[in-house]
């Protein structure tokens, strides 16, 4: 059986798994990835977010993503009923960055993981875990290769970056289940062949279909641009027929989309993903730590997933390093405390959506310019800025604005 010695083994080759990798490589140590898939792989979350930029810049990604002319995105656009409520990342309450990309992650996540490549960090595609056994914070796991062969991988810490795989929590049954509801999605890429004929035709969009019900339109810079409904799975079943002739009546059923995509050529099958969301008790261990979705996946309204994931994974790559240089580390405050900062504060946002919170600020006439900038900061993924009251008391700022504009609304309404 093979054997391989490293100091850190990294599970999963996405933006998790290869910025976490990328920095502890920096600092000096050994790295190994292991990727269940072959890559380019398809998966969702094409929309990032400025936060997550400054992760990409440390893991020193940003001039190899550039040189792949993804559309870039500047802010976010959301349309309900003929109404519309822009946010401009350039307006935003938090200082950083004010721009980022809509790019498809087979082709983003392989521009990362090259570049891992090229700083000598070896990725082994098509292999499985199967096995890890613990000694204190050293390990062994046990991985199989797509010709069926075993093989042995010494670390002094692993960096768990398996997204939907959930490899940990799923061995040392950590998983528990979400406070979200199971919700489900309905997608595709299509060719745009109208797309210069739309206003703002680059833009992100996010289109209310019916309540609870909402679409993404999310443009690439190659002419490509995906389209996904998002809903309660009983939403979906008022329609009869396959994946493709649901997702056509759909589309016929939402005006703002209509002309623009009837009869336009898919560049895959229809696709479905349902009942993402699923979390841990505990996002570290002795010898072990969960970055990106493996920690929690939320929904894919305001594009959380990727922020969460390169955000959690920087951290995580320097309390690693800390760790494998003998220094001691608070993992519930430095980790635990602080990522779940972000996962409540975007929890909110994302139930606000579904209630019907946020409908009441997005499109209401009263909403304070400064006001909308600081909630601007938790769209472009701020969402540790403690200094931005709708990040430090998110729940009871998003509340007690929404009830301030219905109010607000009635007395105009009544004078």
């Amino acid at each position: 059986m093979k054997h391989i010695q490293t100091d850190v083994l990294v599970i999963g080759a996405g933006p998790s798994g290869t910025v976490a990798a990328s920095i502890i490589k920096k600092a000096g140590y050994n790295v190994t990835i292991v990727e269940k898939m072959k890559f380019p792989r398809f998966v969702i979350g094409e929309s990032l977010l400025p936060r997550c930029m400054e992760a990409l810049e440390e893991a020193g990604f940003l001039d190899a993503v550039r040189e792949k002319s993804f559309q870039e995105k500047f802010g976010a656009k959301f349309v309900k009923d003929g109404m519309i409520c822009d946010y401009s990342f350039g307006d935003q309450f938090t200082k950083g960055w004010t721009w980022t990309w809509q790019a498809p992650r087979a082709e983003l996540d392989k521009t990362l993981a090259d570049c891992c490549e090229a700083m000598d960090i070896p990725i082994h595609y098509e292999t499985t875990v199967t096995d890890i056994r613990f000694t204190g914070s050293d390990s062994i796991t046990t991985v199989v290769d797509k010709e069926g062969q075993n093989a042995t991988i010494s670390a002094r810490f692993i960096v768990d970056g398996s997204g939907y795989g959930r490899v940990i929590p799923k061995l040392f049954g950590l998983d528990r289940p979400s406070s979200l509801p199971g919700r489900k999605a309905l997608f595709c890429h299509m060719k745009d062949e109208k797309r210069m004929a739309v206003h703002e035709p680059n833009r992100i969009t996010i289109v209310t279909h019916k309540p609870g019900v909402w679409i993404w339109v999310i443009p690439f810079s190659s002419g490509i641009t995906s389209v996904g409904y998002v809903g309660d799975p009983s939403f979906f079943a008022n329609y009869s027929g396959n994946n493709e002739e649901v997702y056509n009546a759909l589309l016929e059923a939402e005006p703002y989309l209509a002309d623009r995509f009837r009869g336009a050529e898919k560049i895959f099958e229809v696709r479905s993903l349902e009942s993402w969301s699923a979390t841990c008790d505990k996002f570290y261990g002795d010898g072990f730590v969960l970055t990106g979705n493996v920690t929690e996946f939320l929904d894919p309204i305001f594009s959380s997933g990727v922020t969460l994931a390169t955000v959690s994974s920087q951290t995580a790559a320097h309390l690693v390093i800390r760790t494998l240089q003998g220094g001691k580390v608070d993992w519930d405050k430095e980790y635990m405390e602080h990522m779940m900062q972000g996962v409540n504060t975007f929890r909110t946002y994302v139930n606000c959506w579904y209630d019907g919170t946020l409908d009441t600020i997005f499109f209401s006439k009263n909403q304070q310019p400064e006001i909308k900038n600081m909630i601007c900061s938790v769209l472009a993924g701020y969402v540790w800025d403690k200094e931005n009251p709708f990040v430090k008391e998110h729940f009871r700022q998003v509340k007690k604005l929404a009830r301030t504009l219905t109010l607000k609304q009635m007395l105009e309404e009544g004078s």
